[in-house]
């Protein structure tokens, strides 16, 4: 049966919603490609967005591309597609991350659970704001933990000794950052304050640090870093934060696209049980340190990020950048 043609506007909504994807400091480090004659989407990673000190083999930004190509399975399936996914279809070519066939109904079954994920893409947030102390039920627990195992990856709800060790880790990860000041070329690049913020498209803006942490355990990174930022205030938080530990059995460019994928997956799902979440990679970002993340007696192979979880503020929408700015038809 002869395919028929995709309209632009149909693609540009795909790409939209795909690009509300989470990625570290918000530098959406990806590029579209629409093929119209092929229904094809390629999705590219973008290394001039690439953070050479924070992510020096690319993992995070594999991983925000991830999340961005789960997006846009969601995104067709709502819109009645068939998405068939090809990841790092051409060996010759490292920066071409995914190729997508966007398939009519009629030539192949749906992912129909993935069409109920459709209402959260816009809603999530990152929430860098204090949570209560409120536990989080088993059975929405089980339901997170069901949705990484979907995507071939596993989440793991730490005991109270290891989420201390993970605290830990955090701290050293912040008094590393004040011992080697190179180590903020990467956060103050993409920080947007003062007359930044009103036309920023990408990063974090000033709006979006949330409060400065006058007490609890909460890992929450300060991206103001050593720079003052007018009227942002002080809050407490969480004492015994509630974190999860997303991993992969293997730690290649596979594994962290499946782990973007399954990490926007639990995201999602968190955010229809009412979840506020926010990602902790401030101990991922050193090779020693991430080592340490791990519970040997757990499973995880190689942890790809570390969750927080819990019930407080939705966190404010971030900047994205314009569509035609992604996005290229042929």
């Amino acid at each position: 049966m002869a395919q028929l043609r995709l309209d632009q506007r149909t693609v540009t909504t795909l790409v939209a919603e795909a690009t509300t994807a989470p990625s570290m400091h918000n530098a959406q480090p990806w590029r579209f490609r629409f093929l119209a004659a092929e229904r094809l989407v390629l999705l590219r990673a973008d290394p001039a967005r690439a953070m050479p000190r924070s992510d020096p083999g690319n993992r995070a930004l594999h991983i925000g591309c991830g999340a961005a190509l789960f997006n846009l399975r969601v995104a067709a399936v709502h819109a009645s597609l068939v998405p068939r996914i090809r990841l790092l279809p051409d060996p010759r070519d490292p920066l071409l991350l995914a190729s997508v066939q966007l398939a009519d109904l009629s030539e192949a079954p749906q992912e129909k659970d993935l069409w109920r994920l459709h209402p959260a893409i816009r809603q999530r947030r990152t929430s860098r704001h204090p949570f209560s102390e409120r536990d989080i039920p088993e059975n929405v627990r089980a339901t997170l933990q069901a949705a990484a195992a979907r995507e071939g990856a596993t989440l793991l709800f730490p005991g109270l000794w290891h989420v201390d060790t993970l605290l830990e880790l955090v701290r050293d990860a912040e008094s590393r950052d004040l011992v080697r000041a190179e180590e903020d070329e990467d956060l103050v690049r993409w920080t947007r304050l003062g007359g930044e913020v009103d036309t920023a498209v990408d990063g974090v803006p000033a709006y979006a640090f949330g409060p400065r942490k006058s007490d609890g355990k909460a890992p929450v990174r300060d991206f103001s870093g050593r720079r003052p930022v007018p009227d942002r205030g002080s809050a407490a938080f969480e004492r015994t934060p509630h974190l999860a530990l997303l991993g992969t059995r293997g730690d290649g460019p596979r594994d962290w696209l499946a782990a973007g994928q399954a990490l926007e997956r639990v995201l999602l799902e968190g955010t229809l049980r009412g979840l506020s979440t926010s990602l902790t990679s401030h101990p991922l970002e050193d090779r020693e340190l991430r080592l340490l993340t791990r519970d040997p007696g757990s499973g995880v192979g190689h942890v790809q990020m570390v969750l927080r979880l819990g019930y407080g503020p939705k966190g404010p929408a971030t900047p994205r950048r314009p569509v035609p700015d992604v996005l290229s038809v042929v």
